[in-house]
């Protein structure tokens, strides 16, 4: 609502009644409707137009018309929202050691080869880049999109989520091929990942049970240096230590998920 201060006077219009107004001009004061005398169309009152009102008193009075100034919209400060655009690389190991019964495969399609439709369900192991430490799980859905026999793999949309116990966890999304190393998008996280974006390549290594994962996430405070060790590259020997195997306090991170 507008202020008191911000109402202008736009105009003033003083009409004095005259005392020596002859009776015929009572008479047609009487008759003439409100319509008549204000047409909707035009409600300006020229001094030159005679007042047809009568009264007892010769004192004149004042209407006085008002408007509201618009007060100017404020553009947002957007200036403490500004994202750091600094690139954190993250890496890790997704490793199915069969101890999880995953994945689950669900035949929609109810036809015998991979089709349009198929579910694929899934949780495994999660490792971080160097092979030391115990971080948590993925858990997520792959819906099928298209079988590719001429590359002996399928194509499926998947949604997932990996997990690194007390320090949150990150969601993504895209395409994960079977056949090849594949781009999924960082759609968010929580924790110290909260407000993560960015993206992660996915490597096959040996399909589904060993995965090596560069993520390049912005958006997020540094992150804690027991995540950042310098990665094993991936090849189909890769293990993790005995330590983080056997989930030993050494050999994990706080609390990490199982």
């Amino acid at each position: 609502m507008a202020s008191a201060g911000a109402l202008q006077p736009i105009s003033t219009v003083k009409l004095a009644d005259r005392s020596s107004a002859s009776q015929s001009h009572r008479i047609l004061g009487s008759n003439l409707s409100y319509s008549q005398l204000f047409p909707s169309h035009d409600l300006n009152i020229s001094s030159t137009h005679k007042s047809v009102f009568t009264s007892r008193t010769s004192k004149p009075f004042t209407t006085t018309a008002f408007f509201f100034n618009k007060s100017k919209e404020r553009t947002p400060d957007t200036s403490n929202r500004t994202k750091p655009a600094k690139v954190q690389e993250l890496y890790v190991y997704e490793i199915n050691e069969r101890d999880r019964n995953s994945p689950a495969v669900l035949k929609l399609s109810q036809k015998p080869v991979n089709s349009l439709g198929d579910l694929i369900p899934f949780t495994n192991k999660l490792y971080s880049g160097d092979l030391q430490k115990r971080l948590g799980i993925t858990a997520g859905l792959c819906v099928l999109i298209q079988h590719v026999p001429e590359k002996k793999g399928d194509r499926y949309e998947a949604s997932y989520s990996f997990y690194f116990g007390e320090y949150g966890h990150l969601s993504v999304q895209g395409p994960y091929l079977t056949y090849e190393d594949t781009y999924l998008a960082v759609t968010g996280g929580s924790g110290v990942f909260e407000g993560a974006y960015g993206q992660v390549k996915l490597q096959q290594i040996i399909f589904p049970f060993k995965l090596f994962y560069s993520f390049y996430l912005k958006g997020i405070p540094d992150l804690p240096a027991e995540l950042l060790g310098k990665p094993v590259a991936p090849s189909p020997g890769v293990e993790p230590c005995a330590a983080a195997k056997a989930t030993e306090p050494h050999g994990t991170i706080p609390n990490y998920t199982n």
